[in-house]
Formats: structure tokens, C-alpha cells, sequence
């Protein structure tokens, strides 16, 4: 019935000289650590406006992958691109990449453990260690030292990590690779390492199942996620020296230096950060773009939306758990959204 009333609207409107402008929809595949508040924009910017935003979560290796190739308007990712992923993405798009950072977040360090409960401290060297497979029980005496009065049990430590490509990964592996040369020698940073131990899970929704399903086990996940499925987080030990709980103010504080340094073109990495409540494992994440897009209603759309996302969109990213852009940044996201083209003419 609603397809015959549209096409009866349509021949009406075709008779009277009226164009009917079909509405846009547009895609965009990558990151998990978005996904929360990405779910809320698309549907709040669906009902103002009536553009269909769909988006697959499949980590932001493949986002970055999927915008390379062109399947999708638009790719989101927690890890700015390397250089031979914009040189791979200029060779296959015929233009430049944009990176727009769209939202701040904080990593949380989860963990299962029903007899201690939320607040267990680590700092950057335990944490290290325990996915290097150095630390394997609760109750070694490094963690207990770190955490006098908590009865940590003799249980199996339970390592969890991403599968898959992750900008989450990124994240973590660059804050271990800052605090932990053998880290740093061995494994490196990137979206996806070889782990020398755990068990792997594909997206953030997969490892935090894990630690909610395993006794014992430790995991990197999302702030949104842990929250949404009530997982304690560890307070872990700052740059300044200083334990930090995980939230928007810290991870706010930690790109505040980062504001001040910004690369031109905003590739900034804020993870172990200075600042006396600097939370140390946080990043931007970003959405990244063609600079010359050749479909003109897409390009104007996407814009559209970017303009709104980072703006007026950030109202509501405290109540998701993530942390607002700088009102610098989003600045600075407007500035190279309206450097945005499509077939060279802007737009």
C-alpha cells in the first residue's frame, strides 16, 4: 500500500512539474568503540532529518578497508591511518583522505573477579606483563602489592584481546608500548598484534563476553561497554603517578595537551598523556573520508551530517561515556569539512 500511495505521490507530482528529490541513504562500516553513539546520532538525525545512516561494526581495520575500496561513504576508526594505508587509499580513491576526529573515549581494563569487585589498581608495567604472559595468578605479588587490603584470589589470570583489526587495539598497544619497552620490542603497536597470549574475540561486544562468561579474566573494552554490562574497571596508574578512574572528565584532561599540539591533520595519539588526572588509555576516534567524493547528494549529505555529528552531537556523548571534542577540534573538524569536494567543485 505505502509503495502505491509513493508512486501515485510521484506520477501527481511528475503531472504538476513538481521534482520529488528521492531521500539519501548513506553507509559506513568500522568501529566497535563508536557503535553506541553512533546508534544514537544515526537514529536522532533519521528522525531531523529523514538521511538513513546504515553502519556495519566490524572493528576499524575493516572500516578502513571498506572506505579504501569504495564499498562505503564513509569508515570509522579508533587508529589514524599509516602512511601506506593513505598512500593505498589515494592509488585506489584518486584523492586524499580526511580524518575527522568525531568523538573521544577511554579504554577500560575489565576484569571478572565477583569475590573482589570494582577497583583493582594496575599500573602500565603489570598490565604489560600480564599480556605478555609474564603475570598469570590474581594474587601475584605485584598486583597484591599494588592493591594492599584487596583479598585477590589464587585463580588463573584469563587474558582477552581482539581478533580482529581494532583501533581499540591500537589504542592499548600504544599505551603498553609507552610504558613497556619488552612490549614495545616484541609486539609493537598497531591494530592488530601478535599476541603472545589470550584468548581472542572479534569486535568489543565479543571480548566483553568473555570477561563477563570467564571467572579470572582481564580484557580491554570501551567504557559504554563496560558499563552496559556492568564489568568493574581497574583505576590505573597515570603518567603523573596518580590512579585513574576511567571517565569523560579524565579523558578529557588527557587531550588537553594534545589540543595544543594538533597535526594538521589530526592524526593526534593521546595515550599516556600528562596531567595530574589524566586517565592513560584514551584515544580520538576518528571518521575518515574521501577528500573529493564524486557523488554529489552523498557528499553534501555526509558533510551535513559530520557538521552536526561534531558539533551539536557531542551534547550527547557523557551520557554514552564517552568524552566531548574539544571545542578547538571541532573547530578544526569544520575547517576541513568545508575543504571537502565533489568532482573538484566545493560544495
Amino acid at each position: 500500500m505505502k509503495i502505491k500511495i509513493l508512486s501515485i505521490i510521484i506520477l501527481l507530482a511528475g503531472l504538476f512539474g513538481v521534482t520529488v528529490k528521492a531521500q539519501v541513504k548513506l553507509t559506513g562500516a568500522g568501529s566497535t568503540f563508536d557503535y553506541p553513539i553512533f546508534s544514537k546520532w544515526f537514529d536522532s538525525y533519521n528522525k531531523m532529518t529523514g538521511v538513513q545512516i546504515n553502519y556495519a561494526s566490524i572493528g576499524s581495520g575493516g572500516g578502513i578497508q571498506q572506505v579504501t575500496t569504495g564499498t562505503v561513504d564513509f569508515g570509522a576508526s579508533d587508529a589514524p591511518l599509516t602512511e601506506e594505508q593513505m598512500n593505498n587509499f589515494k592509488g585506489k580513491r584518486g584523492t586524499e583522505v580526511v580524518h575527522i576526529p568525531i568523538i573521544m573515549g577511554g579504554v577500560a581494563i575489565t576484569y571478572n573477579l565477583p569475590s573482589v569487585g570494582q577497583g583493582i589498581k594496575l599500573d602500565g608495567e603489570t598490565l604489560a606483563d600480564i599480556y605478555l604472559g609474564k603475570i598469570y595468578k590474581w594474587n601475584d605479588p605485584r598486583i597484591v602489592k599494588l592493591n594492599p587490603g584487596k583479598n585477590l584470589p589464587n585463580q588463573a589470570i584469563i587474558v582477552a584481546h581482539r581478533s580482529e583489526g581494532s583501533g581499540t587495539t591500537f589504542i592499548f598497544t600504544s599505551y603498553l608500548s609507552k610504558v613497556s619497552p619488552e612490549w614495545a620490542r616484541r609486539c609493537g603497536v598497531s591494530t592488530s598484534v601478535n599476541w603472545p597470549v589470550g584468548l581472542g574475540a572479534k569486535g568489543t561486544e565479543g571480548v566483553a563476553g568473555i570477561i563477563a562468561q570467564t571467572k579470572g579474566a582481564i580484557g580491554y573494552i570501551e567504557l559504554a561497554y563496560a558499563k552496559q554490562n556492568n564489568l568493574p574497571y581497574c583505576q590505573m596508574k597515570n603518567k603523573a603517578g596518580n590512579f585513574i578512574d576511567v571517565n569523560f572528565n579524565t579523558v578529557s584532561e588527557a587531550a588537553a595537551g594534545a589540543v595544543k599540539n594538533m597535526p594538521k591533520d589530526l592524526r593526534a595519539v593521546i595515550t599516556n598523556a600528562d596531567g595530574k588526572s589524566s586517565y592513560p588509555i584514551c584515544g580520538f576516534s576518528w571518521v575518515v573520508i574521501p577528500k573529493d567524493i564524486k557523488n554529489n547528494s552523498h557528499a553534501e549529505a555526509l558533510v551535513k551530517f559530520l557538521k552536526w555529528a561534531v558539533t551539536k552531537g557531542q551534547a550527547d556523548a557523557t551520557s554514552l561515556y564517552y568524552a566531548p571534542l574539544p571545542k578547538p577540534v571541532q573547530k578544526l573538524d569544520l575547517e576541513k569539512l568545508n575543504s571537502i569536494t565533489s568532482n573538484g567543485k566545493k560544495l
